[in-house]
């Protein structure tokens, strides 16, 4: 009797499961091209990343991406026990060497620092790949520049050629330019500062004693902490800390107001997700209004319904209805039509979901969950939507029926 009343008015029924449908369309491509989004950000972001950590000591009040001011406090002793750490594969140090500018051909140019670390950092650090030269030697005066840097002289500048590095005290040191690194400033894009990098013996020399070993050591304000693999980054942190909390040097050297600070690409990525998660969410919860008005319309058929097949409801009471069949007739003839915009509705939405990450050139990622979600929403809504109309129709007085006209 449902389905006959639905057949019987085929337009109505046509453009009410249609509301439905476009609703659950709407969600489902949202949340479709998020799901793509996702996919495809995090791959670039995974797919640039090593399983390395980075280790500070800073402010314990920094917040989260502000660490603030960090100490040089990591010795050398610290980074060969780091180094035999279970599940670490090595340890990069990274110093800075305050300068006051870089010389070549004549041409000087207004620089504040540069990066010290060993030649292995150019191992681990997938935007720093190499597009001319190599990477320098420990204990010689060479450099290595990135291509911004490179560009920020006006003459071209080539392999081999010495370079002249203007210490704040007025000295002039040279080095030999030996290599050139990529631009690549991560998955959203190729721009990055000017970097100029050398190695720490013989341009970092900034020294403490070491607490350990009563000589004096290099101090590093950061470490690379590189694991054997991603699965690993997880308890090889934990590790790291607990050594730089009971044993390292570097905890009787730092000041009591500051702290370890461990990011791994791990919180990038969950920085990423969550705000990708806010998008969709935002982006979804627009398009569950259009789910909202389908479920209005369903309402709204429902209760014209009733009026209209009030002599009907007052016939079936006279000849032994009971109310729960009044009930069920009403409520299965919403749930139908809730059901059926919900799955031609998932069809629509696969469709545009597809040609949604064709427009903006992603990768489809279709959340198959959502295929269930679709029709559960539609069983919901039709439940949800023909629940007091078939409430109503039960409770229809078969004497006030039967005069209806």
């Amino acid at each position: 009797m449902s389905l006959r009343a639905i057949r019987g008015h085929r337009l109505r029924s046509l453009l009410t499961t249609l509301g439905v449908a476009i609703g659950v369309a709407a969600v489902i491509t949202f949340v479709t091209l998020g799901a793509s989004l996702q996919a495809d950000v995090l791959g670039q972001v995974t797919g640039q990343q090593t399983p390395s950590m980075t280790v500070t000591a800073g402010p314990t009040d920094a917040g989260p991406g502000s660490p603030g001011p960090q100490q040089a406090v990591f010795t050398e002793h610290d980074v060969a026990e780091i180094r035999n750490v279970t599940g670490v594969r090595d340890v990069i140090p990274i110093g800075s060497v305050p300068i006051s500018g870089i010389r070549t051909r004549g041409q000087t140019l207004g620089y504040n620092r540069l990066t010290a670390t060993t030649p292995k950092f150019f191992d681990y650090r997938q935007d720093a790949e190499f597009v001319a030269g190599e990477p320098f030697e420990l204990g010689a005066r060479e450099v290595v520049i990135n291509e911004p840097a490179l560009a920020l002289f006006d003459e071209n500048v080539s392999l081999g050629q010495r370079i002249g590095v203007v210490r704040p005290d007025g000295t002039l040191v040279n080095a030999t330019l030996v290599g050139v690194v990529e631009s690549n400033g991560g998955p959203f894009g190729d721009s990055s500062f000017p970097e100029v990098y050398v190695p720490t013996d013989p341009f970092y020399t900034n020294q403490l004693e070491s607490p350990n070993q009563g000589v004096e050591q290099r101090v590093y304000p950061t470490l690379m902490v590189v694991a054997t693999d991603f699965p690993t980054v997880e308890a090889v942190e934990g590790r790291v800390v607990r050594y730089l909390k009971e044993e390292s040097d570097a905890r009787e050297l730092k000041s009591e107001s500051f702290s370890f600070t461990v990011r791994t690409p791990q919180d990038l990525i969950d920085q990423i997700q969550d705000l990708l998660n806010t998008f969709t969410a935002f982006v979804t919860g627009i398009a569950v209004i259009s789910l909202v008005v389908g479920s209005i319309g369903i309402a709204n058929i429902m209760l014209v319904s009733v009026t209209e097949r009030t002599r009907e409801i007052g016939i079936m009471k006279a000849i032994g209805a009971q109310n729960r069949d009044i009930l069920q007739l009403f409520l299965v003839e919403a749930v139908v039509l809730g059901v059926v915009g919900a799955v031609v509705g998932t069809l629509l939405g696969i469709l545009g979901g597809w040609a949604a990450t064709r427009y903006v050139e992603l990768p489809m990622t279709f959340p198959v969950e959502w295929a269930g979600i679709a029709v559960v929403v539609g069983l919901l809504v039709g439940v949800v939507a023909g629940l007091y109309p078939a409430w109503d129709a039960a409770r229809t007085d078969p004497i006030d029926a039967l005069r209806y006209e």
